[in-house]
């Protein structure tokens, strides 16, 4: 049998089979799916990166494990209570992020915090899709890409990826798609989009009203009535949310009734500490320089920005005012929708300068985040070892293995996120007066076993712990069981107890 007319379809000449091969290749190669496959290929980029870096044990803090808490608890329908800020501290008095619990059906089947991890991955790829729609839409395909390219490997979003997984992923693809409506003049898309911010941190409901700030500015002059109604009500729902989620919802839920990150910003007693001048200028440079040129600051879409800067700029927590962890990731979609909205308006300046230099920006900013991504996150994807598991790394876990599930823990930064998923697990410290039945320690400071035992005694006093094993630069801890009671002691324990009524 003839070849080719083997590889046609039943009933058709080869000649009718490649139309439509050639039909299914335009296809794919449709300029409108450019944004999907570039949010693909994000996505496989954060979900590898991340879970590469928990399979190697180099989670960076407790909050992964905070999140996991809460979501399982949310899985099988309780209080979203995390232990590690304290025994039975539920979430929502702490911070206001109600949308986790929708990763609790996905973390029902998988109850593993590699869930919270792809999630969160998939929520910055989706986020890219907005980004690299509008773009190509106002500049064209090639500086569409770039821009969505640009965004995708920014700093600020590789940053979130590596710190683990925060609630934040949720805001990037909302925030994304609010302001591609609101460049496109799509009112209502914009309004429904930042509606659910709200329920995403207590202080985006500032950023809310920020957006409906811009769609103000931008309906300014226009006679469109129910929709300049229609973005005072977001400014005002926004406010309205943020001063009842900080007055009244945090502290119902909050143990003390207050909130308690009002300290970062008032200080807790002493002088506290304010951001240097040139701290808040490099990191506002940024923001701005690398991804946008600076073309950003000729859109009002920057407003979206403020509530962010100025909540990080005003706190007295150094942690806030640089360009580490996930803090300036729901600060990319506005930067770089607002470039796209600049670049849109610069075709009509009379500077020649300034339209030359628009024209080249986009492939600026690809280059510029494909060169920074060398000294970045995702640059580790390019090393074999990111994808080894290492003989150290499988000794820890053979020793965490032998903590039973469902006992109760308490641990640091290391063994955490190898815990929450089947025990009850408490931050080194933070037990409340409960006696844990393990202590799990990631042992930087390399304390003998007597140490590490004093230690505990220490913490735990009339408790006793035996010295379970250690390997890696880890240690495990194991509560001892209590003494049998001499007989005539434990005949005399009722009418103790009774006395003690």
């Amino acid at each position: 049998m003839d070849t080719a007319a083997a590889v046609a379809a039943p009933g058709h000449s080869t000649a009718e089979a490649a139309p439509a091969a050639g039909a299914r290749t335009a296809a794919l190669r449709n300029p409108r799916l450019d944004p999907y496959w570039l949010a693909a290929a994000l996505f496989i980029a954060f979900a590898a990166l991340s879970i590469c870096r928990y399979r190697r044990l180099l989670t960076m803090s407790w909050d992964l494990g905070i999140f996991e808490q809460a979501i399982r608890a949310y899985a099988h329908f309780q209080a979203p209570v995390a232990d590690l800020k304290g025994p039975g501290t539920n979430i929502l008095g702490d911070h206001f992020s109600p949308v986790t619990a929708l990763l609790a059906p996905f973390y029902r089947v998988f109850p593993t915090p590699v869930t919270l991890l792809v999630a969160q991955a998939a929520l910055f790829a989706v986020s890219a899709i907005p980004v690299t729609r509008v773009a190509a839409h106002l500049l064209g395909r090639k500086r569409g890409l770039a821009i969505g390219l640009a965004f995708g490997l920014s700093w600020g979003v590789q940053r979130a990826v590596e710190f683990d997984f925060h609630e934040i992923a949720f805001a990037m693809p909302l925030i994304a798609f609010s302001l591609e409506a609101v460049v496109r003049h799509r009112w209502q898309a914009a309004f429904w989009w930042a509606l659910p911010l709200v329920l995403v941190k207590e202080d985006l409901g500032l950023t809310v009203a920020a957006i409906g700030s811009v769609m103000l500015v931008r309906l300014r002059g226009k006679e469109q009535p129910r929709m300049v109604a229609l973005a005072a009500g977001l400014v005002a729902f926004g406010l309205a949310a943020a001063v009842i989620t900080f007055g009244v919802i945090i502290p119902g839920f909050n143990n003390s009734g207050s909130y308690d990150y009002w300290n970062k910003l008032n200080g807790d007693g002493g002088p506290a500490p304010t951001i240097p001048f040139d701290t808040a200028l490099r990191t506002l440079l940024w923001i701005l320089l690398p991804t946008t040129g600076l073309l950003a600051l000729r859109s009002p879409l920057l407003i979206v920005a403020l509530p962010t800067l100025a909540w990080r700029f005003l706190s007295h927590d150094d942690h806030y005012w640089g360009i580490d962890w996930h803090y300036s990731a729901v600060l990319m979609p506005v930067v770089f929708i607002a470039l796209v909205d600049a670049l849109a308006g610069v075709g009509a300046s009379p500077r020649a300068w300034l339209r030359s230099y628009a024209q080249h920006i986009p492939a600026a900013a690809a280059a510029a985040a494909l060169a920074l991504t060398t000294s970045l996150p995702l640059a580790d994807l390019t090393e074999a070892d990111t994808y080894r598991k290492s003989s150290a790394v499988n000794a820890i876990d053979r020793l965490l293995n032998r903590i039973p599930d469902n006992a109760t823990v308490e641990a640091n930064v290391g063994p955490i996120s190898r815990l929450t998923d089947r025990c009850r697990v408490f931050w080194i410290g933070g037990t409340g007066g409960i006696q844990p039945d393990y202590v799990a320690l990631r042992n930087d400071a390399a304390k003998t076993p007597a140490e590490l035992l004093d230690e505990a005694q220490r913490m735990h006093p009339g408790t006793t712990y035996t010295y379970l094993g250690g390997d890696g630069g880890y240690a495990v801890l194991r509560r001892a069981a209590p003494t049998p009671a001499p007989a005539a002691a434990t005949a005399a324990a009722p009418s103790t107890a009774v006395a003690s009524r």
